[in-house]
């Protein structure tokens, strides 16, 4: 794909021939060979994506609307990528945006979310887990930006990414804590297994695994209290369901 901005007629065209739209992807990157990359790789999934360069670039294109979810890179001329999300939330945009950066400290991601981001993601990253983020935020309901979950005894920080129990830190590895975070944003539900291979794990084709199973399973040994009663339920045949209450 070449870098440059892609007009609506494009768009227009491709609903006209007949072809499911997929979502709008507003891509706003200075370094062209990460764009092209990036975008290639959403197009390839079905995203459409029109890109920008510049901040003030961004910020026209962001203003007009239709967006399904925005990529801002937090280092960008002219206009840095924070004061672009905090211009886009002043003018009650509520898009969705998951800012990328080289800035990995915890301080640089509280900065990025406390500006109007939905989400932080460091350079260099996988484009699995890219794309994989973007469907996460699609998936949130549009007035939720929250940045503590609270479920019975657990408390999860989404921005400091920490989870306690009962004030008690517990230590995640990064898919555990999104397998929570999945969890904990649906409380009380009922969630399957292909559900959460499908959100989770990002999978298109549902695979013979016990993947999720032993997921659970490191997850329960590390949140649940020895000889109490487990926090996440398994329903027969069907998947697991995290209690609201102990």
């Amino acid at each position: 794909m070449n870098a440059s901005s892609r007009s609506d007629q494009d768009d227009v065209e491709t609903e006209a021939g007949g072809k499911a739209a997929g979502p709008r992807v507003l891509l706003v990157e200075d370094d062209g060979k990460i764009a092209q990359e990036v975008a290639e790789e959403l197009e390839s999934r079905g995203f459409r994506v029109q890109h920008a360069a510049t901040g003030p670039d961004g910020l026209s294109i962001g203003v007009a609307g239709g967006f399904d979810v925005m990529i801002v890179d937090r280092m960008l001329p002219e206009m840095d990528g924070l004061t672009l999300i905090e211009t886009l939330r002043g003018r009650q945009i509520a898009t969705p945006v998951l800012v990328l950066s080289a800035l990995s400290a915890v301080d640089d991601r509280v900065s990025g979310l406390k500006a109007g981001g939905d989400d932080y993601l460091t350079k260099p990253f996988a484009m699995e887990e890219l794309a994989a983020r973007l469907e996460a935020l699609m998936r949130r309901p549009n007035n939720t930006r929250e940045t503590m979950l609270r479920v019975g005894p657990l408390t999860m920080d989404l921005i400091e990414r920490t989870v306690t129990r009962d004030g008690v830190e517990i230590d995640l590895l990064p898919r555990e804590f999104r397998l929570l975070e999945y969890l904990m944003r649906r409380p009380n539900q009922v969630l399957t297994r292909n559900m959460l291979l499908e959100d989770v794990w990002n999978y298109r084709f549902i695979p013979q695994t016990n993947l999720v199973d032993v997921h659970i399973g490191k997850l329960r040994r590390k949140i649940d209290e020895p000889g109490g009663p487990q926090l996440i339920q398994s329903i027969r045949g069907t998947g697991f369901m995290l209690r609201a209450s102990e």
